[in-house]
């Protein structure tokens, strides 16, 4: 009945370092987003007075937000933008306007600034990349967007 208990506890003991250690690790993780977020791009990274400058103008202005439905969801938006997921933007080409000044969006203004390079590659007019976080962090106003509910299908109606 001993041998047991003795191997439990020397188990716990043994995984004690592990479990510490994982949690360790875990909390420098937390940290790299931070470092990571330097913004590296060639497009210029707009601040809140930019952006909010191209925004008094939105006849002359196109807003194409690169999250997903969800971050959009969670953190907010701008109330008029044309959505179009970061992995999306060059098969979306065609249905991008020419003659307007371009804006994106993401979180920090990371996929925003690759998705500003790829655009400015393909012959469009882009203004900036804009970190909706960030823009707000800056004293922003962000629009709370819901996502609407799906429809139920004929046969879940009957």
């Amino acid at each position: 009945m001993k041998k047991p208990t003795t191997l439990i506890l020397l188990m716990m003991v043994l995984a004690t370092p592990v479990v510490f250690g994982a949690a360790h690790d875990h909390d420098k993780k937390v940290d790299a987003p931070a470092a990571a977020r330097e913004y590296k791009f060639k497009t210029p990274k707009l601040n809140r007075a930019q952006l909010d400058a191209l925004l008094s103008k939105p006849d002359q202005l196109l807003i194409i937000d690169v999250r997903r439905p969800d971050e959009l969801a969670k953190i907010g938006g701008f109330p008029a933008y044309l959505s179009i997921q970061a992995k999306e933007i060059e098969n979306s080409l065609a249905f991008i306007p020419k003659d307007r000044d371009i804006v994106t969006v993401s979180n920090h203004a990371g996929r925003a600034g690759a998705a500003a390079d790829l655009l400015v590659a393909k012959g469009f007019k882009v203004a900036g990349a804009v970190g909706a976080q960030n823009y707000e962090e800056e004293g922003g106003k962000l629009s709370k967007i819901a996502i609407p509910e799906p429809k139920p299908s004929a046969e879940q109606q009957r």
